[in-house]
């Protein structure tokens, strides 16, 4: 089932504590700390991708969590950074906070987005060492991955959809000029999801048609179906307003044009290439409606095939071409309000041989729990707070 909407939860991974150790071997007297670092956990990053054609992939996998860092062992071994998690969606997917702000629009191909930044590996006691401190009995724990609920949402990418009243065609028009080959029936409401056909010209060029559920008047209030996919053509370029020729062909397209202006996003600027489809019932069809926005007007049958082979050359010149603009890099995505960092505080948990200790100003309680917690410790740990000590309950 299509799907263009998706709640999930990303969870980062953890840093690796780092190492509490000291060297000890035969013959080599006062060894000395050699505690390697941890490493730092995985990200979670979302990535566009081509091949995909919805979020259906994510609906049975809401909560992804990233490796965490392998903790810093003796013998100055560092611990392995945790794996990235890369989630792939369709070029088109947008990013959304639990507070429907826009974090970012992966609007083309190998697009990526960082969702959840990784907490960064802490230091083994062997980078503690100085002049005055000589034996550090301490290491850095690692710090915690960034946590946080997001919602992607499914903007198709075509350069032209289709749009009109249940039952006028269009699903029978698509399956016409493209390799789709949508559900078609003689009954409203046939076609339940969008649905994309590639379009090619003799000389190998391609063009994307999209198919959206059908609108009625009052769509986009809520009304019907079609309301629900009204954000699939903002990104068309062109319009193919298909209307059934055999009823009242201007009430028709005033009706859609009305819907369009009323759902914004500039909609009802965009050119279109009007349909009057079924001349097989209405032999001579006429819209009178004079609008500088209707670049061409064609009369077909999908029954028959009437004037389908025409609209189908034509439609490479009609449709706009895509406006050259600079392109970010292929690692970035098209607009981006948001970039998590690396985790830092301004305090920092060190485990001792004998619990924890506190560097730095005084965390808040509910953090300072959940940064010993995270590092493993049990009820009843030594937690050392400047000249305070206490035990975890």
């Amino acid at each position: 089932m299509f799907s263009d909407r998706v709640k999930i939860h990303v969870q980062a991974g953890k840093g690796g504590d780092g190492g509490l150790s000291f060297r000890r071997e035969k013959f080599v007297p006062k060894g000395g700390p050699d505690g390697g670092d941890g490493g730092n956990g995985g990200d979670v990053v979302l990535v566009a991708d081509p091949s995909l054609r919805d979020l259906s992939s994510l609906q049975r996998r809401r909560w992804i969590k990233a490796p965490r860092g392998g903790n810093g062992r003796g013998a100055r071994k560092h611990g392995a950074d945790g794996a990235d998690v890369e989630l792939r969606v369709p070029v088109g997917t947008q990013v959304f906070t639990g507070d429907a702000d826009l974090i970012a629009d992966l609007a083309h191909r190998g697009a990526r987005v960082v969702l959840a930044a990784a907490g960064r590996g802490g230091r083994g006691n062997a980078r503690f060492v100085s002049s005055t401190r000589q034996v550090p009995r301490f290491a850095e724990v690692g710090l915690p991955g960034e946590a946080r609920d997001v919602e992607l949402h499914l903007k198709l990418l075509a350069d032209a959809a289709l749009v009109g009243l249940p039952n006028a065609g269009k699903s029978s028009l698509l399956a016409r000029i493209s390799n789709a080959t949508p559900k078609v029936a003689d009954y409203p409401f046939t076609t339940l999801q969008p649905i994309l056909g590639t379009v090619e010209a003799p000389d190998g060029r391609q063009l994307v048609v999209a198919d959206v559920p059908g609108l009625i008047e009052g769509a986009s209030e809520g009304v019907g179906l079609g309301h629900e996919f009204l954000a699939h053509l903002e990104r068309a370029r062109t319009l193919v307003h298909v209307i059934d020729s055999s009823q009242d062909v201007d009430d028709q397209w005033r009706t859609i044009d009305a819907e369009l202006g009323a759902y914004g996003a500039g909609l009802d600027e965009r050119p279109q290439i009007v349909v009057l489809n079924k001349v097989d019932l209405e032999p001579e069809p006429r819209l009178t409606i004079d609008d500088p926005r209707i670049v061409a007007v064609f009369r077909i049958s999908c029954a028959t095939g009437a004037g389908i082979e025409d609209f189908r050359r034509r439609l490479f010149t009609l449709v706009p071409e895509q406006e050259a603009e600079e392109r970010a890099p292929a690692d970035l995505a098209d607009f981006l309000v948001y970039r998590p960092e690396p985790k830092t505080r301004r305090w920092r948990l060190l485990r001792t041989e004998g619990g924890f200790r506190v560097l730095g100003p005084p965390p808040p309680a509910d953090e300072l729990e959940r940064a010993l917690r995270a590092a493993g410790a049990k009820e009843g740990a030594t937690v050392e707070i400047g000249d305070e000590e206490f035990e975890l309950a």
